[in-house]
């Protein structure tokens, strides 16, 4: 009984390290992951086979900001108690931490989950209740001393759908980039987007050339185009996004 006890309270503390190197995951539902959920035949509800690769496993040095705004230790899925009206699966935050953690020299970084599935980009404007919540999720992610090095987005699959939302899309994007800078002061923040897989066919490739075409500075967009997809032809494959999370980590080191 002893020893268990020890070894506990070394787990502690050694979870006890704060951040360095922070990064928002935001957007919708590719970013909240839906890897390896599917629905049973028998009955309509959804469910999350369980299976964390190699890629996506837990680390002493990966920590996620909880739901109640606590640093804990990161595990998949990531998104469980933030999009809390879907089953999440893998998304892409826990490659993409596993595969910088080595860059980053050892040091601990820190994940801020923020995306909820199913969100249009308007939902995302300054004063919304979506962009609030980040903003605060982000600024609490501070007070450790730690510091926000990107915003990784993958979001627009809910703008395919009419004209006027995908033409906006640029515009929206562009002002959430400009909203999110200033708001947390950090007008030169790296931001990663995804150039959306699916969504509508009908304004899909319209939405998609705003992601490949924003000239900003420090935004980056790699393309998710190509990767695996679930049957629903809508959510990233469980492989995808391990595949998706070291896109984007060579994207961030770069």
């Amino acid at each position: 009984m002893e020893t268990k006890t020890n070894i506990l309270v070394a787990e502690q503390g050694q979870l006890n390290p704060t951040p360095k190197h922070i990064f928002i995951l935001s957007g919708q539902s590719n970013m909240a992951g839906r890897g390896g959920v599917s629905k049973h035949h028998h009955h309509s509800q959804s469910h999350w086979d369980g299976i964390v690769p190699p890629e996506c496993q837990p680390h002493l040095c990966i920590l996620r900001l909880s739901a109640t705004l606590n640093w804990e230790a990161a595990r998949e899925p990531l998104h469980h108690d933030i999009d809390t009206h879907k089953v999440c699966g893998v998304g892409p935050g826990m490659s993409f931490a596993n595969a910088v953690r080595d860059h980053l020299g050892g040091e601990c970084l820190g994940l801020v989950p923020c995306a909820v599935g199913g969100t249009a980009i308007r939902e995302w404007d300054r004063g919304h209740q979506l962009y609030e919540n980040m903003l605060k999720r982000s600024k609490e992610s501070l007070k450790s001393g730690g510091e926000i090095k990107a915003l990784l987005w993958y979001q627009g699959e809910s703008d395919t759908s009419s004209l006027h939302d995908a033409e906006a899309y640029k515009g929206n994007m562009e002002r959430l980039i400009h909203n999110l800078r200033r708001d947390l002061g950090l007008p030169s923040l790296p931001i990663i987007q995804v150039a959306i897989a699916s969504g509508d066919e009908r304004y899909r490739e319209k939405v998609r050339a705003a992601q490949l075409g924003m000239n900003l500075p420090n935004v980056t967009c790699v393309d998710a185009k190509g990767l695996p997809l679930k049957q629903d032809n809508l959510h990233l494959t469980t492989e995808a996004q391990v595949m998706l999370g070291h896109m984007l980590a060579d994207a961030f080191i770069q």
